[in-house]
């Protein structure tokens, strides 16, 4: 089968395409023949080894989003059958609860091989069937851009009618916050850079807008467009040079998911008003697959569709990867594995 796969070392040029065997059919698993795959900011990180020992070791297949078609079942598989479309869990040991350290080591795209493979063998737990509206490259934008927001807006966020929610950006895990905050009936402000994208924003339902480019002190203005004492819920994305607009745009007591750090993994920040305002910061990464199951209902019952900016062939990983860093997309990358 056909594999891109970082080898020999760590670095972009060390990720080639390649061959590996099909994988054997074990009991309690599943083979998937694959169809799309999409990209997130970590799959920037891993072949640089971003994530020092947790990236895994060589050679390893990146990529940790992707759908497949089941084409054989393993022995003692009965949660999913030959033509079901699934998406793999990008997590595969958090099948519910809360997280740990062993269900959040494990991750597809490194240290687990991921989802840039003709062919991936899965455990049949991990497999979440998907809508069959969505096309493959929405369905792949799934496992984590879109299970992230969901974890964020609606397990831990707890949005709900009436709230008023902040989102940083306008990539993947951005514009699924947007959506998933709109249907749970929350008003949504989106800050960009760019003011065309803003307007595709409103268009999928963003109440306010603010271009930071034009207003790098958000904060207040964001706070008043919220009126009373400020923003209930913030998607933090940027990091580092974003936070403490964050602070200053959030309600006492209100909520900030700590998701990205685009601008930096630093925080040089004042913490009295983090205390004396009660606001609570919680860190947000991926999620179980029972929520992936719970995300996947909601997706149906409001036929939210995921936003995909462009799609590439198999062959054009580097080229994807590249856009993906130029910033110039909305919504997801994709890359068609039979193109």
């Amino acid at each position: 089968m056909k594999i891109f796969e970082i080898r020999g070392d760590w670095s972009m040029e060390h990720l080639l395409p390649g061959e590996r065997p099909l994988p054997e059919v074990l009991p309690g698993t599943v083979l998937l023949r694959m169809k799309a795959a999409a990209l997130n900011f970590r799959d920037q990180l891993v072949p640089l080894r971003g994530y020092g020992a947790l990236t895994g070791e060589l050679p390893l297949i990146p990529l940790s989003d992707g759908v497949g078609e089941v084409v054989a079942v393993g022995e003692g598989v009965t949660r999913v059958a030959v033509g079901d479309r699934v998406c793999p869990h990008m997590a595969p040991r958090w099948i519910s609860g809360p997280p740990n350290a062993d269900r959040l080591r494990w991750t597809l795209g490194g240290p687990l091989d991921g989802t840039m493979a003709e062919f991936m063998r899965i455990d049949a737990e991990s497999a979440v069937r998907v809508p069959d509206f969505l096309s493959d490259e929405e369905a792949a934008a799934l496992p984590c851009a879109a299970l992230t927001a969901w974890s964020a807006i609606v397990t831990e966020g707890r949005v709900q009618a009436g709230d008023t929610v902040l989102v940083q950006g306008t990539g993947g895990v951005a514009l699924f916050a947007l959506q998933f905050a709109k249907a749970q009936g929350a008003r949504v402000i989106v800050i960009s850079s760019s003011d065309e994208k803003l307007e595709k924003a409103r268009q999928l339902g963003a109440d306010e807008c603010i271009n930071y480019r034009s207003t790098p002190e958000w904060g207040k203005p964001a706070k008043a467009l919220a009126g009373g004492d400020g923003i209930d819920h913030i998607l933090e994305l940027g990091g580092q040079q974003t936070l403490a607009q964050s602070i200053r745009a959030i309600r006492p007591a209100g909520t900030i998911s700590l998701i990205g750090v685009l601008s930096g993994n630093r925080m040089d920040i004042p913490l009295g008003p983090i205390v004396t305002r009660q606001i609570r910061m919680q860190g947000i990464t991926v999620g179980s697959r029972d929520g992936f199951e719970a995300m996947v209902k909601a997706i149906a019952q409001h036929r939210i569709r995921p936003v995909v900016d462009t799609v590439f062939p198999f062959a054009d990983l580097h080229p994807a990867l590249a856009y993906l860093k130029s910033g110039q997309h909305f919504g997801k990358i994709c890359l068609r594995h039979d193109a």
